[in-house]
Order: C-alpha cells, then structure tokens, then sequence
C-alpha cells in the first residue's frame, strides 16, 4: 500500500492531465522574453493579483530572497511574523543573499501596529540597521496555516507606508488563504508593494512561484532573478503545469482544508496532543506532543513504520499537511493510526 505522504503539499505528483498540459507546451526563450506559455502565466497572475506585471522563478525561496534584495540594502532590517519561512526555511539566505536580518514579532504568526512600530529601530542612530521592510506570511506555515486577517494587514501595511517602510506578502500558500477566506486573491494581496506567490504548495505543479508588482519592481526583481540562476529557457513546460493547476485545482482546496479538519479534531482528542483548534483554518496541521506522550522523532519513526508520512517540526511538535494527492479516505486512515500509536 502507498504510504499516506501528509509530510508537505509539496510532495504531490502531476496529475495525468497536467503532464498532458505540460507536454503540449508552446514554448520559447524565456531570458529573451519569448516564451509564450509563460508570457501568459505572468499576465494572468498580474490580473489575478492585482497587480502590474509579474515574472516566473523557479521556487518560492528564490521569490522571498529576490523580493528581499529589491526592497532593502544589505545591512537593513526587516520585521515578520515569528517563525516566518524567510527566517526559519531558508538556510540563512536572508543574511547571505540579501544582507539583511530578521527581527521577529507577534505571535501564531500574526502581528499587530504596535508590535511593528516597537520593533523598529530609532532613525538617526548610527549603531542601529535602519528598518526598510515588514513582510507578513500568508498563510503562515509554522503557525499551522493560519490565514492572517485582512483588517490587520491593511493597518500594518498603511503604518509602514506612513513609516517609510516597504511590504513585502509571501503569499506561498496565497490560494489557500483566499479559499478558506472567502476574499479574492487581489484583495488579500492590494496592501503591498510585491507579492511572491507559489504554485507548488497546495495546487500541486511540480515546480515554480511568481512575484507580482509595480513594473518597475518586476524589472528589478529580473535582474536579481538571473544574478542567482533563476532564468530559464523554454520554462513553457514548468508554467503550463502552473496555468493548468489555476485552473483545475485552486477550487479543490476547500476539500483539504476539510480534510486537515477532521484530521485536526482526531488528533485534538488524543491523549497528550496539544493542539489548539481555532489555529487549523486551511491545510496545515501543527500540533504538540505533552510530556508522557512520545516526543516527535518517536511518532514521526511509528508513523512511517504505519504508511503515514509526517514532520517533526521541533523536538514534541509535529505538522501533517493535507493536499491533492491525500483524500477523505486516506486522512481518515491516517488518523486512525495516529490515533492508535498515541493511545498506547
């Protein structure tokens, strides 16, 4: 029996249509501005996202160090949510790549004005970097998917502009948050100067995000984009993957999120799972182990023995994430193994 892979919504594999879609590709040279596969993906994602115009990389580490190498200097300052993936995912490429560090606020992966406004260092001081970006991570990942409130990213977003800062939204799970919000992806996204998006998390292309801005941003962000190797050639087949999964598989994310719910009130009456509830809201499921219970290396260890594929987030926390490729039939399994290897 196939393993039941709830380790990340990037394990999913093409779909028979999808490779279908990616095989029929027209494609061009990317780098010279003629691949027309993905001339289309870009124009329609600038749409989708309300913005000017976008461009193609390879992966959503790469957008949030482009994005953060257009909009600071190295040196600077930036503010996110704690456990932000920039910070916590990314191999230390904020400081490599970019020169820049990370200050993180808040809590369950959400912040408020007054914690942005106190985490900013004062002007004028020479000993202090200078503060020239906030980045908010939507949905967040190690906060278990939790979408971030519009009302909030609208008042932090309009401080920062009255500040002098810039705004950044790595939106990676973007699609999940528009879904489980109700609100369009545009909407969710108007209150920042850049937007990264990607298509492999949760629509299931097998590879490949998007930045999404003013022109002139997207311009720059070509620029950085060849300097770190992410231009490529006939990219037609990578992005007729994307262009196929916005089309069949952005609606669909309703059903994870339904699944990763009835995985979540499984797990929640568990004995020794800690697991707040309120923060299981698209596909992310984080939970904790309380001591007695077996610490997440173990479980993670019983698990696959079982055929269920899970993450050890931290020495007693554990995340299992839902997706295409796991239906109604395999979540319920899965938690029934969960179920049983917790009880003992």
């Amino acid at each position: 029996m196939n393993p039941i892979d709830l380790r990340s919504d990037t394990v999913t594999r093409p779909t028979p249509a999808m490779r279908a879609a990616m095989a029929a590709a027209e494609v061009g040279d990317d780098q010279y501005g003629e691949d027309p596969t993905t001339n289309a993906l870009q124009r329609r994602c600038a749409e989708l996202l309300g913005k000017e115009a976008a461009i193609w990389l390879p992966s959503g580490t790469m957008a949030n160090q482009v994005a953060l190498r257009v909009l600071t200097r190295p040196g600077d300052e930036v503010v996110a949510a704690r456990e932000c993936h920039a910070a916590w995912h990314e191999t230390g490429g904020s400081a490599a790549n970019a020169g820049v560090q990370i200050v993180e606020v808040g809590r369950g992966g959400v912040f408020d004005v007054d914690e942005l406004e106190a985490a900013i260092k004062p002007r004028g001081l020479p000993v202090f970097p200078p503060t020239t970006l906030v980045q908010i991570e939507n949905t967040h990942n190690r906060a278990g998917g939790v979408v971030v409130p519009q009302a909030m990213v609208e008042r932090v977003c309009t401080r920062a502009r009255e500040l002098g800062l810039a705004s950044y939204l790595d939106g990676a799970r973007l699609w999940n948050a528009a879904i489980a919000s109700g609100r369009p992806e545009a909407e969710l996204a108007a209150p920042f100067d850049l937007v990264g998006v990607s298509f492999s998390k949760g629509l299931g292309a097998p590879g490949g995000s998007l930045l999404a801005g003013p022109r002139a941003l997207i311009t720059a962000c070509d620029r950085h984009r060849r300097m770190l190797g992410g231009a490529m050639r006939q990219n037609g087949i990578f992005t007729a993957a994307a262009l196929h999964a916005l089309d069949q598989h952005r609606e669909r994310l309703a059903e994870d999120h339904r699944n990763a719910r009835v995985l979540a009130e499984a797990l929640a009456g568990c004995p020794g799972v800690e697991l707040d509830l309120a923060t299981v809201q698209t596909n992310i499921v984080v939970f904790r182990l309380a001591p007695g219970a077996p610490d997440a290396a173990s479980l993670v260890a019983r698990a696959r023995e079982r055929g269920v594929l899970l993450v050890a987030f931290a020495a007693r926390t554990v995340r299992a994430v839902t997706h295409l490729d796991v239906d109604a039939a395999q979540t319920a399994r899965a938690a029934t193994v969960l179920g049983e290897l917790l009880a003992r």
